[in-house]
């Protein structure tokens, strides 16, 4: 069955070259995780990420980055200046009466993006400033430092490299989205946390062996997880339906 859908997807040229170019624009993004920023110790990171950051906010944040975080990489910001600026731009959409005209016009759209890009990089600016001071002050187990180099070229430079990271990230959406399947920042996203599946099995099953979690609890857990995910697709799905007397007084009693 699986296999006659396949064949079926890919007999249609431009799905197929839908596809195809999702998934090198996917590869490329994933190539670009394992590339480290200049000045750091990935090394060091990797070892603190395993030991300390498990369970934290900085855990979760690597997930996002698929993994992105703990390499250093140039891509350790992600997305999320992105998201966040998106976030941004929608809600000065609400307080802001140039920002709400702007969405009614025909061109409007495209000064939003183009405000959402200027948003992105001004984030990632502070951002990477942020983390450049964090990695500084930062330490391994045994005392071994993640930043050998300290200073402003440093920071500058993470600044820079995780800026350009970020916007390469969001233009490989940009690039899904017009030429390939589907919204590309999305995919991206779930391509980043699917990426985190094997280690995080790993580490299940090494809980398992030492006790910490019961089967019975995994399998609660998973329970949980699907009737979460069947709720959240019915409700996506869902269709609001207005009673026909209701509609039929609104309208005046004309027949709706």
């Amino acid at each position: 069955m699986v296999s006659r859908i396949l064949k079926n997807i890919f007999r249609i040229p431009d799905l197929r070259d839908k596809i195809l170019f999702t998934i090198f624009m996917l590869a490329v993004y994933r190539l670009g995780v394992f590339v480290t920023a200049p000045g750091v110790d990935r090394n060091v990171m990797s070892k603190i990420m395993s030991t300390q950051a498990s369970g934290t906010l900085l855990g979760l944040f690597n997930m996002f980055s698929g993994g992105a975080l703990e390499r250093l990489s140039i891509f350790a910001l992600g997305i999320m200046p992105y998201i966040s600026a998106s976030i941004i731009m929608s809600l000065l959409a609400v307080v802001m009466p140039y920002f709400a005209e702007l969405q009614k016009e025909s061109d409007g759209q495209r000064k939003i993006t183009q405000y959402t890009r200027y948003g992105t990089v001004i984030l990632c600016i502070f951002q990477g400033f942020m983390m450049s001071k964090f990695l500084e002050g930062l330490s391994g187990p045994a005392g071994e430092v993640v930043v050998h180099t300290l200073g402003w070229f440093f920071r500058i430079m993470t600044m820079v490299t995780l800026t350009t990271g970020t916007m390469f990230i969001m233009w490989l959406g940009e690039q899904i989205t017009d030429r390939g399947i589907g919204n590309g920042i999305s995919i991206i996203i779930f391509s980043s946390i699917v990426a985190r599946f094997p280690d995080m099995f790993f580490q299940v099953g090494n809980f398992m062996k030492q006790g910490m979690i019961k089967p019975a609890q995994l399998v609660v857990f998973i329970l949980v997880l699907v009737v979460t995910f069947v709720v959240i697709v019915f409700v996506e799905s869902a269709q609001r339906r207005i009673p026909v007397q209701y509609a039929r007084r609104v309208a005046g009693g004309r027949s709706v």
